[in-house]
């Protein structure tokens, strides 16, 4: 096994550090979710803390890991006698990105059950995670139906396997930590939730702390057990203060004040249910512990909500975590009471780089620091009318400075006809491991689904020749019949936005932003992967190559500047490759492209007549499209209606998309494209 890099040797990221000790000291504060950059320890310091946790107590032989304490009454390998347990160290288990929900919550052999009547069950990780730490890296990209059983799981302190009937239930209380790159995708804010804590990560631009990084990093890599050696009287020294704080955690006195304290500022920030309530008492009474206190003061009760409340302030998607720390001091201030320690005291006045982006150092406002246009409209000037011209990089003149994207809107569903087999999702039919039950085949590796009835009827013909004589019946494993299932998929969402001069108009610009910002909203909500192809000038760019982060995709539309002659035909072309590399990659799942313009195409030779044979190069490979027609003015030319034809799509103007008439769009568009094929 390999020497572990030390918790205590970890440089900065305070926060996090903090965060995983407290989860250490008390397990009900609900598990931690760390969000952040590429390469800035997150793994490392989880991996780290196992290291540190005290060693657990188990029952010998038990692969449940009951307490002999108090063994779990309903324990699959109980009833356990009495008998002195044996020590281990603190399991640290993870969950693969790609484990199947068997692996994850155990199986159940039904060859066995159906023949003998016997629950013959092989563990999952939650069982090996039991007392210890499960740790999901890139837990943004579980499968949703994954997480919800993970989830599940750590609320109730129990893990449940149901196959036809016969089930195995087992204890499964653990500390949750997971990881994440926001850039890759979010969470849904119902999961985000779920987490205790929350900790944004970054890299530190402090020269000597990353030179103190390397070094470490280097000295380690060199020579683990060295390094690790010298750091044993660090990691002793923490380790035993972990055990001290649980062993005073049970004295630590929450007062009124501090409760008081609690709920106004989760009421203050107007986050949703009482869920952040109970973490924040959890945490504050953890932190007087590690402490070393046994009265929660009100510097506990402000590092508790700085900890526990920003990822629940989240109202849409495309909102980043944070917390008004001036408001949030105020609010203790206020609510401060004669057993706190006189809230609102100066801890984080100085304190310019807080755990939230929400009122950043210097007080300059932040995306959710307040209502929408409070604090940045004075540094943003707009106009109804066209902007100023302004040279940008590359634009060159008659670009137009950024026009913000106007109130989105809710959409009706984004479908695509048929059956498909990609990841799973909310948006188009799909044969899934969930879902109601279709029909039935034979399992074409391990059975993970078993269609009952359909099994009855493959060995029913044969039990006479099977010799059977009992009341039960005789299953060969070529009886067995895998359910087909049917759910929903999530599909690949490509917007081909045109930022050229003709649609520069201000006005009209905003309505477009607003219209794509609506589909996006949607495609969060579905778990699209969503992609952005821009086309102006004399070229087209991927502005964002397909990925789950849509709000990645909300924030490069914003800033999305326009001006210049229109290449129609490069952003198809471009669209088009895009869309072939995205079937190497994952051939499942199903796109839609998105083509946002006026229909113009100007620059370059015969640009009409090459952007026509792009559209049917799209048209002929059955991608379903439709055309948002952003024409504008009393004369009409209808060129992006002469697009969708070429396409094989339908065009759409952004009135009809906002009276949510999208979805029937599509739908037409799919079946004229599935009347052609036939």
């Amino acid at each position: 096994m390999s020497t572990p890099y030390p918790f205590t040797a970890v440089v900065g990221q305070d926060d996090l550090r903090l965060a995983l000790l407290l989860n250490a000291v008390s397990p009900r504060v609900g598990g931690v979710l760390v969000r952040g950059e590429k390469g800035t320890a997150k793994s490392t310091a989880v991996r780290a803390l196992a290291a540190l946790m005290p060693e657990t107590e188990v029952v010998p032989g038990c692969r449940f890991s009951c307490d002999p304490a108090a063994p779990d009454p309903s324990c699959p390998d109980g009833p356990h006698e009495s008998r002195p347990g044996v020590r281990r160290p603190t399991a640290l288990v993870e969950l693969p990105v790609g484990a199947s929900e068997d692996r994850l919550v155990g199986a159940l052999d039904i060859e066995r059950a159906l023949a003998e009547g016997v629950k013959a069950f092989e563990p999952g990780l939650l069982a090996d995670a039991h007392r210890g730490i499960l740790y999901v890296d890139e837990v943004n990209l579980l499968n949703d139906h994954l997480v919800d059983l993970l989830l599940d799981a750590a609320a109730m302190g129990a893990s449940y396997v149901e196959r036809e009937g016969v089930s195995v239930r087992h204890a499964a209380r653990f500390l949750l930590v997971g990881t994440m790159n926001p850039e890759e995708g979010e969470l849904r804010p119902q999961l985000l939730d779920r987490f205790g804590l929350t900790v944004e990560v970054k890299a530190s631009r402090e020269p000597d702390q990353r030179v103190e990084v390397v070094r470490r990093r280097l000295a380690y890599d060199d020579a683990p057990e060295e390094f690790a050696a010298r750091w044993a009287g660090e990691e002793a020294a923490v380790r035993q203060r972990i055990v001290e704080a649980r062993e005073l955690l049970p004295s630590v006195r929450l007062g009124d004040a501090a409760l008081r304290q609690i709920a106004a500022t989760c009421a203050a920030f107007e986050v949703d249910g009482m869920r952040a309530d109970i973490v924040m008492a959890r945490t504050a009474t953890a932190l007087a512990a590690w402490a070393g206190r046994t009265d929660v003061l009100a510097e506990d009760v402000r590092q508790a909500a700085l900890l526990a409340l920003p990822h629940r302030r989240r109202r849409n998607p495309f909102d980043a975590p944070g917390l008004d720390e001036d408001r949030l001091d105020e609010t203790l201030e206020q609510f401060g009471g004669q057993d706190g320690d006189g809230a609102g005291n100066d801890d984080g006045d100085g304190d310019g780089d807080g755990p939230g982006p929400g009122g950043g150092p210097g007080g300059q406002p932040e995306p959710d620091g307040g209502p929408p246009g409070d604090g940045d409209a004075a540094a943003r000037p707009e106009s109804d009318g066209a902007g100023e011209p302004q040279a940008g990089p590359g634009g060159g003149a008659g670009e137009q400075v950024p026009a913000r994207a106007s109130e989105p809107f809710r959409t009706k569903v984004l479908s695509v006809p048929g059956v498909g087999e990609g990841a799973a999702g909310r948006r188009s039919r799909a044969r899934t491991e969930r879902g109601r039950t279709t029909g039935a085949h034979r399992p074409r590796g391990a059975l993970t689904k078993l269609h009952l009835a359909a099994t009855v009827r493959a060995a029913a013909p044969h039990q006479r020749v099977r010799g059977r004589s009992g009341p039960g019946l005789v299953v060969r494993r070529d009886d067995l019949r895998q359910a087909v299932r049917e759910g929903h998929e999530s599909n690949l969402v490509l917007f081909v936005v045109d930022a050229s001069g003709s649609m520069a108009a201000r006005q009209r610009m905003s309505a477009v932003k607003g219209a794509v910002l609506s589909l996006l909203l949607d495609a969060y909500r579905r778990r699209d992967k969503v992609g952005l192809v821009t086309f102006r000038g004399t070229a087209a760019e991927v502005a964002l190559p397909p990925t789950s982060s849509v709000d990645v995709a909300a924030a490069r539309l914003e800033s999305l500047p326009t001006g210049g002659r229109t290449p129609l035909a490069a952003g198809l072309l471009r669209a088009h490759d895009v869309l072939r590399v995205e079937r190497l990659r994952d051939p499942a799942r199903r796109p839609l492209v998105v083509v946002v313009t006026d229909g113009r195409a100007t620059g370059g030779p015969e640009p009409v007549a090459l952007a026509g044979r792009a559209a049917r190069l799209l048209a002929a490979e059955g991608t379903a499209c439709v055309v948002v027609d952003c024409e504008a003015g009393p004369v009409r030319l209808g060129l992006a209606g002469q697009l969708a034809d070429e396409l094989g799509g339908t065009a759409v103007t952004p009135a009809e998309l906002r009276a949510d008439s999208i979805a029937g769009v599509v739908r037409d568009v799919q079946g004229a494209g599935t009347r052609r094929a036939a």
